[in-house]
C-alpha cells in the first residue's frame, strides 16, 4: 500500500500572543537580577511550561512572593487588582498578556462603563473569562446558546467574546439573546489567529482520513479545535506531544493531517510530523510546512 500523504493546515501552532509571551519570559531570564517566576502557567501547554521552569521561571500560584522577584503575567490576563498587589509587593511586574485578550477586558470595561450588563461568552472558569469579569464585575457568563437561553438579562446588554471561542457559538448565543432584550450591543473580540486556525482545520480535516490535532488539553483553544476536527473526520486525535501517536492509528491512511493550537510552539509540529512519516515512509508534509506562520 502507498505511503499516506501528510499535511499540515495552512494556518496552525503558536500564535502571535503566545511568541510575545516566550520571548519575554525569554528576555526576563537573561536579565532579570532576582527570580522569575510567572503567575500561573504562562500558556495552556504542559510541556513548555515544564520547560520553562527548568530553566527557572517556575509557576508561582499568587503574588505572595519576595520583593525584587520578577513576576510575569500570563497570556490571559489577570484582574486589575492582581497587578497593584504584585506591585504593592515590590515585585518587578512584565505583563504578557495577549493584546487581542487586553483588546476584550478594555471592551468589557467600556460597556460597562456604558451602562450596559455585560455577558461574556465563554468558558465559566477559564483564566481569561475570569480576567475580562473583573475588569466588569457583575459580568455573566455565558457558555452555550441554552445558557443564553435562560440566563436573566436586563434591558441593555452588551456582549464580549472569549478570544479563542468560535463564530458559530458567538451567533448562536446573539441570536437567543437578541429577542430577549431592548438593546443588545456586539463587540466580537474573537481574535484572527483563531479564526484562521478554525477554519484552516475544517479545511483539512474535510479532506483527511485521520487528523492530529496538537496542544494542551488544558487548552481551551486546541481543545475547540479538535471538535472541529472530530465533526468532519471521525479519526481525530488530540495529542499534547508526538510521543504520544500511536502507529496504529496510521495503518490504512491514505491523508493524513495536522494541526495545532495557538500555544503549540513550530518545534512540537515539526516533531509530530516526523514521528508520523517515521511510523508511515510518508514524504516530506504537502503544502504549509511544519513551522511556518
Amino acid at each position: 500500500m502507498a505511503a499516506p500523504v501528510v499535511r499540515v493546515a495552512e494556518h496552525a501552532g503558536a500564535c502571535y500572543g503566545v511568541n510575545r509571551a516566550l520571548g519575554l519570559v525569554e528576555d526576563a531570564l537573561d536579565g532579570a537580577k532576582g527570580p522569575v517566576r510567572t503567575l500561573g502557567p504562562l500558556i495552556h501547554n504542559p510541556s513548555v511550561v515544564a520547560a520553562l521552569a527548568a530553566r527557572g521561571a517556575e509557576v508561582a500560584e499568587d503574588c505572595d512572593l519576595p520583593a525584587g522577584t520578577t513576576l510575569v503575567l500570563r497570556t490571559h490576563g489577570v484582574a486589575p487588582q492582581v497587578i497593584a498587589d504584585a506591585l504593592a509587593r515590590g515585585l518587578e511586574v512584565i505583563d504578557a498578556t495577549c493584546p487581542f485578550v487586553t483588546k476584550t477586558h478594555v471592551a468589557a470595561r467600556m460597556l460597562a462603563e456604558e451602562g450596559y450588563q455585560v455577558v461574556v461568552v465563554g468558558e465559566a472558569g477559564h483564566p481569561e473569562v475570569e480576567a475580562t469579569c473583573a475588569h466588569a464585575p457583575g459580568a455573566l457568563v455565558v457558555g452555550s446558546a441554552d445558557d443564553a437561553e435562560t440566563a436573566e438579562l436586563g434591558r441593555r446588554v452588551g456582549l464580549v467574546v472569549q478570544t479563542t471561542q468560535s463564530a458559530a457559538l458567538l451567533a448562536e448565543v446573539v441570536a437567543r439573546i437578541a429577542p430577549r432584550v431592548e438593546e443588545l450591543r456586539v463587540l466580537n473580540t474573537i481574535c484572527d489567529a483563531t479564526s484562521e486556525r478554525q477554519r484552516a482545520a475544517a479545511s483539512l480535516a474535510e479532506e483527511s482520513d485521520c487528523m492530529v490535532v496538537i496542544g494542551g488539553r488544558n487548552s481551551a483553544n486546541t481543545t475547540r479545535l479538535a471538535e472541529i476536527c472530530q465533526s468532519r473526520c471521525p479519526d481525530t486525535r488530540h495529542v499534547e506531544q508526538a510521543s504520544e501517536i500511536e502507529p496504529s492509528w496510521l495503518i490504512g491512511k491514505r491523508a493524513i493531517g495536522v494541526t495545532a493550537g495557538a500555544s503549540t510552539p513550530a518545534a512540537q509540529i515539526e516533531e509530530a510530523v516526523r514521528t508520523i512519516r517515521a511510523a508511515t515512509g510518508a514524504a516530506d508534509p504537502v503544502g504549509r510546512q511544519a513551522g511556518d506562520a
